[in-house]
Order: C-alpha cells, then sequence, then structure tokens
C-alpha cells in the first residue's frame, strides 16, 4: 500500500468479516509482531459506559504528570485516526500506512489458519501495537475494550491495572440477556495477579467480579469500600466532589470541566488508578497533576453544549447512559424544555433505552435516521412507552429542521442515541 487512502480501504473491506469474538486471531498478529503487547506499560479499561471519559481523565492526569500516554479508544468522532493518539494527537497518515504495511502480511498468513480471517477491530488493535511498540514509545498506553472483555481483542494485552467502569446493558445479541451474563464478560479482562478497579455497584455484579479476582488471585479496589466520591455539587461548567481512598490523603474540592454528576465516578477510577500506578510503579502523579488533569479534561460527544446555539449532544446509546444524561440535564438545567432527536443502531431494545426520557416531559421526542450502516430505521423505533409517541423521520436533519419550528427561545435541542449518530452532527454542524 502506497498511500493511507488505500491503508483505509484495505481496513474498509475488511468490516465484510463482522464482528466474531475470540482471541485466537489476535494471539497469532501478536506473535507475527514480535509480541509488541510485552514491550509496553498498559492500562485496560472496560465497562459499560464511562470508558471513554476514564480513558480521558487517566490520559490527562499521567501527561500533566510528564508522561506521555497513548490511547487506544473507539468508535472515532472527527476523524478514524483518533483511535491511536499520544497525548491526544492522532496517529499521522504516515505512521498509520508503515504501521499497516508492517501488519497486512501477518493478516493475510492468519487469515489462511483454521480461526479465519482477523476482524477490522483486530487489525487496528494490531496496527496500534505496532505503533506504539516500534514508532511512538509512550511511556504507557490506554487500551480501551471495544466490546465485552474476555474475547474483546484488546485482551491480548498485560496491564499494570484493569478498571470496570460498571456493567449494563448493551450488545446483548453478543454478550447476553442478563446482567450476571454481560458482567462475566466484562470480567474477562481480570488478569492473574493484575488488581482491578471498579465504580460498579450492583450486588449481583460485584459478585462477580470478586469471583473472577479470587480466582486470579489478585485484589478489587470497590467504588464505596476502597474509595468514595462526596459532595458532588453540579454548576454551570462542570461538577465539583470530593475523593477519599486506601491510597494517600483526601482530595477537595475536586473540579472537572465535564457535565453530569455520572462523571464523578469516572473521574473516581481515574484518580485511583493514578494513585495505584504511583503506589506500586512509581508513576509521578502527584496531587496537584490529578487535580489539573482532572480539570483540564474534555471528551468529544459526552454533554458538550452549544450555549449560543441551544444545542447538547450526548453519546448515550443504552438505558443506563440515557439515564445518566436525564439526570444531568435535570441536575445542570432543572428548569429548562428539551427536544430531543435520537439516532441509534438495530440492535437496541428501544422500550428500555427510551424509558428515561419519562421523567423529563420533554416537549418533543423524535426518532431519526442517519448515514450508518447500522442505523435502525426509525419507523421500526417507534414505541407506545413514552407518554406521547415520538415522531419518526428519515434522516435528522429533516428531524432538526420540523423540530426548529416548534423550538422557542431558549429551549434546548438534545441530540443523542449513538456515538455514531452524534459524530454525523458534530461533522455536519461543525459543533
Amino acid at each position: 500500500m502506497k498511500t493511507y487512502k488505500e491503508a483505509r480501504a484495505w481496513l474498509e473491506d475488511r468490516k465484510k468479516f463482522g464482528i466474531h469474538p475470540g482471541l485466537e486471531r489476535m494471539t497469532m498478529l501478536m506473535e507475527g509482531l514480535g509480541n509488541p503487547e510485552r514491550k509496553m506499560k498498559s492500562v485496560h479499561i472496560g465497562g459499560t459506559n464511562g470508558k471513554g471519559s476514564t480513558t480521558a481523565f487517566l490520559r490527562n492526569i499521567l501527561e500533566e504528570s510528564g508522561m506521555e500516554v497513548g490511547t487506544f479508544t473507539s468508535p472515532y468522532i472527527e476523524t478514524f485516526r483518533e483511535r491511536i493518539a499520544v497525548n491526544g494527537e492522532p496517529i499521522s497518515e504516515e505512521a498509520f500506512l508503515e504501521a499497516a504495511n508492517v501488519v497486512r502480511p501477518i493478516v493475510e498468513s492468519v487469515e489462511k489458519s483454521l480461526f479465519g480471517p482477523p476482524t477490522e477491530f483486530e487489525v487496528v488493535t494490531a496496527i496500534a501495537a505496532r505503533y506504539f511498540s516500534s514508532k511512538a514509545f509512550p511511556d504507557v498506553v490506554i487500551w480501551e475494550v471495544g466490546l465485552g472483555g474476555r474475547l474483546d481483542s484488546t485482551n491480548v494485552m498485560l496491564p499494570l491495572i484493569s478498571v470496570i467502569t460498571n456493567i449494563g446493558h448493551d450488545h446483548q445479541h453478543i454478550l447476553g440477556d442478563t446482567v450476571e451474563e454481560i458482567t462475566r464478560e466484562k470480567a474477562g479482562i481480570v488478569k492473574s495477579g493484575v488488581p482491578l478497579i471498579t465504580c460498579e455497584e450492583k450486588p449481583e455484579s460485584l459478585e462477580i467480579l470478586e469471583e473472577s479476582v479470587s480466582e486470579k488471585f489478585t485484589k478489587m479496589y470497590q467504588l464505596g469500600r476502597d474509595f468514595h466520591i462526596e459532595s458532588i455539587v453540579p454548576h454551570q461548567t462542570g461538577i465539583t466532589f470530593s475523593f477519599q481512598s486506601v491510597f494517600l490523603k483526601k482530595l477537595d474540592e475536586v473540579q472537572l470541566s465535564m457535565l453530569g454528576p455520572h462523571q464523578a465516578k469516572n473521574a473516581a477510577a481515574a484518580v485511583m488508578a493514578a494513585r495505584y500506578l504511583k503506589m506500586y510503579y512509581a508513576f509521578p502523579a502527584e496531587d496537584d497533576n490529578i487535580l489539573r488533569g482532572l480539570q483540564k479534561t474534555s471528551w468529544p460527544g459526552r454533554l458538550e453544549v452549544d450555549q449560543e446555539r441551544k444545542i447538547i449532544i450526548d453519546g448515550a446509546h443504552n438505558k443506563e447512559g440515557m439515564a445518566s444524561l436525564t439526570e444531568a440535564l435535570r441536575a445542570h438545567f432543572s428548569k429548562d424544555t428539551f427536544h430531543f432527536i435520537i439516532g441509534t443502531t438495530k440492535e437496541k431494545n428501544v422500550e428500555d433505552f427510551l424509558h428515561p426520557l419519562e421523567s423529563m416531559n420533554a416537549a418533543t421526542v423524535s426518532l431519526a435516521g442517519f448515514d450508518f450502516e447500522r442505523a435502525a430505521e426509525p419507523e421500526n423505533l417507534k414505541t407506545e412507552s413514552l407518554s406521547g409517541t415520538p415522531t419518526a423521520y428519515d434522516t435528522w436533519q429533516t428531524a432538526a429542521a420540523e423540530v426548529e419550528k416548534l423550538r422557542r427561545p431558549g429551549e434546548w435541542l438534545v441530540m443523542t442515541g449513538s456515538l455514531y449518530f452524534i459524530s454525523a452532527v458534530r461533522k455536519e454542524w461543525k459543533l
């Protein structure tokens, strides 16, 4: 391949292989690359919601401490290359092409095995591993789980610490219908001797996580037991809270620039990880680094607010995410009126997904299509679960135009339902 465009086209073509969970192909790819996962210090972050925010918080804390921090995240919001980044700077087209050319012959070799062709996500993971281990050389890499955990391509990494933010309902068609089934898949990232940090609070999930860490002869640091958040105060531009843990002293007046009380949990997981890395691996994360890193953190598509145009976009894509969104809207904009436009994917349980909107007394709720291969047909999303039946539109642009005719000055337009959807909105509206 001679150009970045060719490399991307090669990757896009691999989407035809779909999603096939399993680590055999990834193990072969890593072996073909000389086991780059053994040459990096890594942190592994899984969970249903909050993975991206927790990754961003931890990255900024460590960056403020003077470290070079690689991140592997998904999906992308603005540019594909942002999925592989160092200190927030996406991999260059040249570096991506170089890594892809190294990975491609190994991929073609694996294709001939009994395990079949590597998927697009597996190949991107391999490209990231090659880039971090042989070109960028960051001090640490934070790997965000793509789907589930146990069989996710990132689970070949060998982390210093693992994080499971929470357990919720998403990808049930792959991970299972019950919380217990989903928890077992997420708990698959727990490794022998590698501690786990979690903000999960459901007893049935915690019991399974405890079993996993016990089987792997390691320890779990649990929110509400080993670390605590108190005095959460939402305000116009973020939230403040205090943090206490088994490591070091209490942090008072922790300030976040991200909206939503739920972000306190994501930030707490990141702080706990940073303090663990300081205590056991001498990472230079002092309290002032932690406080500055948290305050400067922003993450595209997570309760982004355009005050001038009165637009809020959020990547909520399951019922827990929608519950966090509605809680945040009540906390930060308690007296305001909202119009919702929702674009989501085919596999969602719409009744469950939209249920949290019942508490919002929304002025309007619209279901809209968007340009994505897995986008749900709006007509198929109609539900009687809300007091008023939502209106379906073929495109989100049509929905927005119709809502604008109804929206009064000071009323908010909320775009949500999928990270893929809000990526399209951000791009077209230049948010």
